[in-house]
């Protein structure tokens, strides 16, 4: 039986154009020694060949068992299916052994779909950029090699990683890094400081974008995002069970300056 992968996500997220790049390399690549047979269903085309354009929640319904079923009969090695799948129910009755999430846009262009729409709790991956060349190599490595992302265990040891971030750049990148290898999973808080002291001028949606896009895909998992106010004092009593400290680089790395890119950027 073929694997199934669904690509989800509103309308306009860059399902369609993930599904067809995503195909086009799954059909390049050689898998031991064996070319990979992969067929497409795209939801649009599913509704057209069986004029069904109900989209109340039994007509969302029927589409997800239909898509399922269409999967099921497919004697590929992989079958992609992209519908928005905004329902729980809906996701449950296709049973994904891959879930692509497509969280690109805050709203698609149905109003309806917006307000069905609940966010999976479950997915092997959260695409945040409409990127498909780059995703589609990544998703199909971890698909092919059967390997599932990482899951941030809010219970475990974790690093806190504090900063303005104006603007993330290598250097962070090379912290990040290197914090992570203490506990396997950081905390990239945010201070909310744009326009704090004539300067910082990234927002704070701009600031995550940043990060996510020089982390992902090779980091998702391993870290989480958070905004905070603009702390600039950390205290704390005896023996709370957590150090602190500065960590070193050579001087290529020390060299990157925030300031100097943003000078770069003509901004202050």
């Amino acid at each position: 039986m073929a694997k199934r992968i669904l690509i989800m996500g509103l309308p306009g997220s860059g399902k369609t154009t993930l599904a067809t790049t995503l195909k086009n390399h799954l059909e390049d690549i050689k898998h031991e020694g064996y070319g990979i047979a992969v067929e497409w269903f795209n939801a649009d085309e599913v509704r057209k060949k069986f004029n069904d354009w109900d989209f109340s929640e039994t007509g969302r319904i029927r589409q997800s068992l239909r898509m399922r079923e269409l999967a099921d009969a497919s004697k590929a090695d992989y079958v992609i299916c992209d519908f928005v799948a905004p329902l729980v129910e809906m996701r449950n009755n296709f049973k994904a052994d891959w879930t692509v999430w497509m969280d690109t846009i805050e709203q698609g262009r149905y109003e309806d779909t917006n307000k069905a729409f609940i966010a999976p709790a479950v997915y092997d991956f959260r695409i945040t950029e409409q990127e498909a060349a780059k995703w589609s190599v990544f998703v199909a490595d971890n698909i092919l090699n059967n390997k599932r992302r990482p899951v941030f265990d809010w219970r475990k040891e974790t690093v806190q990683m504090l900063g303005r971030w104006q603007p993330w750049h290598p250097g962070h990148r090379a912290l990040f890094e290197r914090l992570l290898e203490r506990t396997g999973q950081v905390v990239i808080q945010i201070r909310d400081v744009q326009g704090w002291q004539g300067s910082n001028p990234f927002g704070l949606e701009g600031v995550k974008q940043r990060i996510r896009h020089d982390l992902d895909p090779l980091y998702q998992g391993q870290y989480e995002i958070q905004i905070v106010p603009n702390i600039v004092h950390i205290g704390w009593g005896r023996g709370v069970g957590y150090t602190s400290g500065e960590e070193t680089f050579d001087e290529e790395i020390t060299k990157i300056s925030g300031t100097d890119i943003r000078k770069q950027m003509g901004l202050k």
